[in-house]
């Protein structure tokens, strides 16, 4: 037992401890900043990586990018490696960096500092690849984690920016007390037919409204289970406490709507918005009057 431990203490000349190498290149790669982030920033250059954004800004990130990659070599904090990527990516993506060039930058530094650490051990072989095979598990493991939350920012970016189009899109608009508009411009699928359910029911009671004019002048064609899912709307609606009026009916969507067979007798239509809004007031109460001093209904 104790001639065993005296072999497991011997340090051969040139041996590091194995403890102490990920401290070592974590040292040189910190005593060696200036020199490889500056050779890392040529290589990003000569790849045409980050040209959306400006010298100074590709300054600023690179610099933030080469301290962080260091500092979570050093701590192995995979979580605080997460976080900094988030903000990373909240920063870049809209500037218009893409996924390939974020992978991309952050596998040139992997490279640049491979290329270092290879460079000050290459006379001990044997400690050459024992510093390398406690820097690639730990850099790859970097550049994974950067990728998938950038992805994840990106994607999260990209449904907030469809939901903010969606609900340009369809607009519930107060025109007086207790009247809403809701013009449907453009394709009406099923996702937006549920948002606008949603974002009508909402409107309802927020304005505490008692009318809704429908406006689909600008929706082509709808099918089977987009024109189900407005009766369903005209029915949520009046549980609601408001009546719906559907203007602007192609022929089109008129034919699809009796082809289906659904109750159409719930269905309040009239040809056009002006006879829409017009009909909406007379529910309401309202008497419209020309200049003349003739009432119009």
């Amino acid at each position: 037992m104790t001639q065993s431990k005296d072999i497991e203490v011997v340090v051969e000349p040139g041996e590091a401890d194995e403890d102490q190498l990920l401290p070592q290149l974590v040292a040189h790669l910190r005593d060696n900043r200036g020199k490889l982030r500056q050779e890392w920033v040529s290589r990003i250059h000569e790849t045409h990586l980050l040209e959306a954004m400006t010298q100074q800004e590709r300054a600023a990130e690179t610099t933030s990018v080469y301290d962080n990659y260091v500092e979570v070599l050093e701590t192995g904090s995979v979580e605080a490696l997460q976080h900094y990527a988030r903000d990373l990516s909240e920063r870049i993506i809209p500037r218009g960096v893409e996924t390939h060039e974020v992978v991309g930058i952050v596998l040139l530094l992997r490279d640049v500092l491979a290329r270092s650490l290879f460079e000050k051990y290459q006379r001990d072989f044997s400690l050459l690849n024992r510093v390398l095979d406690a820097y690639e598990p730990a850099a790859n493991r970097i550049a994974n984690t950067v990728a998938v939350s950038f992805v994840d920012e990106r994607e999260r970016v990209i449904r907030q920016q469809q939901d903010a189009i969606r609900e340009l899109s369809t607009p519930v608009l107060p025109v007086r007390e207790r009247l809403l508009i809701l013009p449907i411009i453009g394709v009406l699928d099923s996702e937006r037919a549920r948002q606008l359910t949603e974002q009508l029911l909402t409107g309802i009671r927020t304005h505490r409204a008692k009318v809704v004019v429908i406006d689909i002048t600008g929706a082509p064609d709808v099918d089977a289970t987009v024109a189900n899912h407005l009766v369903q709307t005209v029915d949520a609606s009046r549980l609601m406490g408001a009546s719906v009026i559907i203007t602007g009916l192609s022929p089109t969507i008129a034919q699809t709507l009796v082809t289906l067979g659904l109750d159409l007798s719930k269905m309040n239509t009239i040809g056009d918005l002006q006879g829409g809004l017009e009909e909406a007031e007379r529910l309401l109460g309202y008497t419209v009057t020309r200049e003349d001093g003739a009432s119009t209904l």
